[in-house]
């Protein structure tokens, strides 16, 4: 067993582990990164070889297909209501339909980079303990299936919206595709610009409801989002930095140039730019918008806060992973969440 284990430890650090906040996924594409999984397959002893890929079956193309595609990943697109919800446009038939739509096409778009990346990185992932799981690297998918897949859905996304929706969504989801695979292609090597990439996957989901509908982006709304954004993207980063603490190589490639005071010092800001953001809105809109009715706009403040400072607890722990998860993991965050939307609510609807 520990012959087994230190035989994984050196393949895994030999590459590059893992999607970012955005569960953008990767790719190993450096020299060094190849060579070390090189040297891991040939230190194994002799009559054990690595699982070669299986044979795709009719039955298991579709499900490879769906799993390259991370349905787990689908619930990040729900920011997709943000904007709408923000300028209170949201329960409408013509904006519920249309956010079904762009909730699709940027699922679409997302599963083109995934499977782009799984077909890139293929090779590399059957020398992984984990990774040889996927779909592609076991041979359930053809690497010209998914390159094939990804590809047209890459171009299918787009042309979709710019035909139901409007030039300016198809426009992002086409930034959205090429900023996603510059990053798993290169942008992923280079300090600060990947947690600038992952951070802008987020606000672009949050930004794409408002222009599908063609609702004007508020500046506290786009500044309150971005920042919030990089505030979950650092944690996790931050906590990935502290739970990998010693063990060299075992995550992303990029992780061991951060150092943990950096990355905390990241998220201590985005922390109290997206929380001074925030109360500036809810400022700004004054008093009592009349006799008799409670403030929600000024109250939402309070709960904004303590979800921002409940979530910091698990950051400075070094347990902030995926952000839903947390959020689902931790019921006092939840409710806290809760009532801050109860709130957020209200004060849209200023009553």
């Amino acid at each position: 067993m520990t012959e087994r284990n230190e035989r994984g430890e050196g393949v895994r650090g030999a590459m590059d582990a893992g999607g970012a906040g955005d569960g953008a996924p990767s790719v190993h594409t450096s020299g060094q990164g190849r060579r070390g999984a090189t040297a891991a397959l040939l230190d194994r002893p002799p009559g054990k070889s690595v699982p070669g890929p299986r044979a795709a079956t009719t039955v298991g193309l579709p499900v490879g297909l769906l799993k390259t595609a991370r349905p787990r990943q689908w619930a990040k697109n729900v920011l997709v209501v943000a904007a709408p919800a923000a300028a209170g446009e949201l329960f409408t038939w013509h904006a519920a339909a249309q956010l079904a739509l762009v909730f699709l096409l940027f699922t679409v778009a997302a599963s083109a980079v995934y499977l782009i990346n799984d077909a890139r990185d293929a090779e590399a992932d059957r020398a992984h303990p984990v990774k040889r799981n996927r779909p592609v690297a076991a041979g359930c998918v053809p690497v010209a299936v998914a390159y094939g897949a990804g590809g047209g859905l890459a171009v299918l996304a787009p042309l979709v919206a710019a035909t139901l929706c409007n030039p300016m969504t198809a426009a992002l989801l086409t930034a959205y595709v090429g900023m996603q695979l510059a990053y798993c292609i290169s942008l992923k090597h280079v300090l600060v610009v990947d947690l600038v990439v992952v951070t802008t996957g987020f606000l672009m989901r949050a930004m794409i409801g408002g222009l599908a509908l063609g609702i004007p982006l508020s500046r506290w709304f786009l500044i309150t989002t971005g920042f919030g954004a990089l505030f979950m993207v650092s944690a996790k980063r931050y906590s990935e930095a502290v739970q990998m603490a010693g063990k060299a190589g075992a995550t992303r490639a990029l992780l061991s140039e951060y150092t943990t005071g950096y990355l905390r010092f990241v998220w201590q800001l985005a922390a109290a730019v997206s929380v001074l953001a925030y109360c500036l809105w809810a400022m700004e809109g004054g008093g009592l918008a009349r006799t008799g009715v409670l403030p929600w706009r000024q109250l939402s403040m309070v709960a904004f806060i303590l979800a921002v400072l409940r979530y910091a607890v698990f950051a400075d722990r070094g347990t902030a992973g995926e952000p839903e998860e947390v959020v689902l993991r931790d019921r006092a965050l939840a409710v806290i969440g809760l009532a801050w939307v109860a709130m957020y609510g209200l004060a849209v609807a200023n009553w």
